[in-house]
């Protein structure tokens, strides 16, 4: 059986895996190709900036998180028309604390709010889902778009995105909880 066919024809389709620092690598489109060192540096310091807003946006979304969070576990019990009060529902909660609540029938003096200190999956929310994913749908977006800019085997580009990482992680990184961070 003759191999030689098969062989020359699939290594004409392989693509070079090598990292190259040519000036006038294509980014995200032809139209964006550096045509100086100078629009090679600009194209450079465009990516750094880009890796920093992606920690950032990493960042932003876990003070969300964190937020969100914090109102779940501190949202008060109120009262709904045709039910008993919160006041005696919730009076014998071993976790209860005494404060004023302010229902539709007016204000009752005498009411405990419960406060959970244990996390729970929170219902779904539309005020606080869809900003989550629209958030989220960002972060991807400008996390493939770095990681296209790396694929491009240009070590520029390649070691501007690593800066800007760094750069970005040595800026924000401290807001970021340790369940909402995304390695690239």
């Amino acid at each position: 059986m003759d191999h030689s066919h098969h062989t020359s024809s699939s290594s004409s389709m392989t693509m070079a895996m090598v990292f190259t620092n040519t000036h006038n690598t294509p980014l995200f489109s032809s139209q964006w190709t550096p045509s100086s060192i100078a629009s090679y540096a600009g194209t450079c310091i465009f990516l750094i900036i880009l890796a920093i807003i992606d920690r950032g946006l990493v960042a932003f979304k876990s003070h969300l998180e964190q937020r969100w969070l914090n109102n779940h576990l501190k949202r008060r019990y109120v009262v709904v028309a045709g039910r008993p009060s919160e006041a005696v529902r919730i009076e014998s909660h071993p976790d209860a604390k005494t404060a004023t609540l302010v229902t539709s029938q007016g204000v009752e003096e005498s009411v405990r709010v419960v406060y959970h200190d244990t996390y729970e999956t929170p219902p779904w929310r539309f005020s606080i889902d869809l900003p989550r994913a629209a958030v989220f749908v960002v972060i991807v977006g400008v996390s493939y778009l770095l990681m296209l800019a790396v694929m491009t085997m240009n070590v520029g580009y390649f070691l501007s995105v690593l800066g800007g990482a760094f750069l970005g992680e040595l800026f924000v990184g401290r807001f970021v909880h340790w369940n909402e961070s995304h390695g690239h």
